[in-house]
């Protein structure tokens, strides 16, 4: 099973990271962190990298949920998603695939929400 959900858009960068934002809001998701790999390199290491953006999105309530059913599963939250532009002009959509990341803890109370969750994000994706 793969570990992200990915889709090249055809959209310039800042398109796509507005229209991921606006997805993320449809699916009940909001942004409560966004770093700037590109300008984060740039300024600590002086290096030159694509545009690069990860977007940490939490639903409140699947969140809630989540810690009820495993109190440790902060350490996996909020989810990542990812808009980066690729050397070659291609900008790409990803996010983490929960129900991957969910497997590895085993705890069967987190499928259900798990499954919720990558729906939405294959949702977001759909609509970017």
């Amino acid at each position: 099973m793969n570990y992200f959900l990915a889709k090249t858009v055809s959209k310039s960068y800042d398109e796509a990271l507005a229209a991921v934002t606006e997805a993320l809001k449809g699916e009940g998701f909001g942004v409560l962190t966004e770093i700037d790999v590109k300008e984060t390199l740039k300024k600590k290491l002086d290096i030159d990298f694509p545009k690069y953006k990860i977007l940490g999105a939490c639903n409140p309530p699947l969140a809630h949920k989540a810690l009820m059913s495993e109190n440790q599963i902060g350490v996996l939250l909020p989810c990542n998603v990812v808009v980066q532009e690729h050397p070659d002009g291609r900008v790409e959509v990803s996010a983490m695939d929960p129900a991957a990341a969910m497997q590895a803890i085993g705890n069967k109370g987190l499928d259900a929400i798990a499954s919720d969750v990558r729906a939405r994000m294959e949702r977001v994706l759909e609509k970017v």
